[in-house]
């Protein structure tokens, strides 16, 4: 039988689905709501992954870290903020190392512990990022969603036409283009998807297309062994509905705030909330009976020995 893994990752920051914003106030109910939620549905399953963590959230609440290394799992890097101006896609080399040393300090500062995955906000990356990554000190980065096909739905949609052709097992990237194959230090593990993303977005919008999309991943993981990578955000486990939805319009552009504001947004708050929960707790279950491995990225990367 050959080994089969599971990479449930876990995206913290402090965006508010209910208002397509950031919010201060859904911070607090990420760390003392959806958090705590989503740690014990991990004890409950005896699994272990890695939570990628913004260093603005962890400024604000540094004990979430120590929490969630005492709990074991690894804490990865989120970038320093979520705010759409500091997408890697956008920033300058220089700013992108910036961002990337001194969110793992934040962390590291916290918890006591070497912090080597990253993951980009909204995963907008450049072709340099890579070679931003290994001067930094990182060696794993999950930010490339091989294949998928809903990228003009999210912020950075042009530039991330390139995950269309990048490969969709872990790989090295070039130094000069992360969305190829090359020589660089840093490990790529990509994200799963096939034209839709396998997340906790399609999940709750889509529960009957995700049961399809675990059956025809679970198969392809079966032929390559290419690990199953899931993202779930604590924010989806909490509902905000009893306010006043007002929708945050975060493009100028017409166009882009049709699709990445006014349609993304209606579409996003569809089982959120408590109901998520037995539809998440269903996609490990399956995993579970079918005898995977759950790891954090780092220690997938170590048994592996990619």
């Amino acid at each position: 039988m050959i080994d089969k893994f599971c990479l449930f990752t876990n995206d913290i920051e402090t965006i508010s689905i209910w208002y397509n914003s950031l919010r201060i106030e859904t911070a607090h109910n990420v760390v003392k709501k959806g958090l705590p939620l989503l740690l014990d549905i991990y004890d409950k399953y005896d699994i272990k992954t890695t939570f990628f963590v913004t260093g603005t959230i962890a400024k604000l609440y540094p004990e979430i870290i120590k929490i969630i290394l005492e709990r074991g799992h690894e804490v990865g890097s989120h970038g320093l903020s979520h705010e759409r101006m500091h997408g890697f896609d956008i920033l300058s080399y220089e700013d992108q190392i910036y961002h990337l040393v001194e969110s793992k300090k934040i962390l590291e500062d916290i918890g006591g512990k070497e912090v080597i995955s990253f993951r980009a906000p909204a995963l907008r990356v450049s072709k340099n990022t890579a070679t931003a990554l290994e001067e930094s000190g990182y060696k794993i980065d999950s930010s490339i969603a091989s294949q998928r096909f809903d990228m003009f739905m999210s912020m950075g949609g042009l530039k991330k036409m390139r995950w269309l052709t990048a490969p969709r097992l872990p790989y090295r990237p070039s130094s000069n283009n992360i969305f190829k194959r090359g020589h660089s230090k840093i490990i790529e593990v990509p994200l799963t998807a096939f034209g839709l993303p396998y997340l906790g977005t399609t999940m709750r919008l889509f529960p009957r297309i995700t049961d399809i999309q675990k059956l025809a991943f679970d198969f392809e993981a079966s032929l390559d062994q290419k690990p199953i990578v899931f993202i779930i955000h604590p924010n989806e486990f909490i509902d905000e509905s009893d306010k006043k939805r007002i929708i945050e319009k975060r493009s100028v552009n017409p166009f882009s705030s049709f699709f990445q504001d006014t349609i993304r947004s209606k579409l996003k708050i569809n089982n959120l909330g408590p109901q998520a929960i037995p539809l998440y707790e269903n996609q490990i279950k399956f995993f579970k009976e079918k005898h995977y491995n759950f790891l954090p990225l780092r220690d997938y990367v170590k048994k592996t020995r990619l």
